[in-house]
């Protein structure tokens, strides 16, 4: 009789060895796959802005064809550019926002050039680059979008007890989400003086 309970005693502990290690495979998987979806979902945001700064090149020679004293522009994007390609390939989610912001303000600039050359706006390479770019933007909002999604995803089930001690234990943390830059949430001062 001693032996049965023994026996039942270690069948019960091995089943439930069994369904902990298990569980633990089954939840680390998950951790993985889902980490492997932000990782995607991030190259998505570089390629987008990837495609955009090789947009730029042309852009800004056109604009020069018409507005060849602009020079300061030129120059800014051109360093906002390099900034922007540095950032992305160091990964560093910030770097890229920060320097994606500056890259946006000086296109704005560039963009804003072409108001006062009424021959650029009417050119039709100028129109259909400016076309191209405004998809590509919305390109990269949607990219940025579904970063985010997944993000919180991710860092929702990271940080969820008792799935965060597997995630600690194997090096799964919270990651950053894409954030608009600062002076994204006050209204632009609108003058027709």
């Amino acid at each position: 009789m001693k032996k049965s309970s023994g026996l039942t005693i270690v069948a019960i502990l091995a089943i439930v060895i069994v369904i902990i290690g298990g569980w633990f495979i089954v939840t680390r998987n998950s951790l993985v796959s889902m980490r492997e979806n932000v990782d995607m979902q991030f190259s998505q945001v570089e390629t987008t802005l990837q495609r955009r700064s090789d947009l730029i090149p042309n852009l800004v020679e056109t604009v020069k064809g018409y507005a060849t004293h602009e020079e300061e522009v030129f120059t800014e994007i051109a360093d906002a550019r390099s900034k922007l390609a540095g950032s992305i390939e160091s990964g560093d989610i910030e770097a890229i926002g920060e320097a994606n912001n500056e890259l946006d303000s000086a296109l704005g600039r560039l963009l804003a050039i072409s108001e006062n050359y009424p021959n650029l706006k009417a050119s039709e390479q100028f129109t259909a680059l400016q076309d191209e770019l405004a998809g590509t933007e919305n390109r990269i909002s949607v990219a940025r979008q579904y970063y985010n999604e997944s993000v919180r995803s991710y860092n929702t089930t990271v940080q969820q007890f008792p799935t965060s001690l597997i995630a600690g234990m194997n090096g799964f943390y919270p990651v950053p989400y894409f954030e608009a830059d600062e002076g994204a949430t006050e209204v632009p001062e609108v003058s027709f003086d």
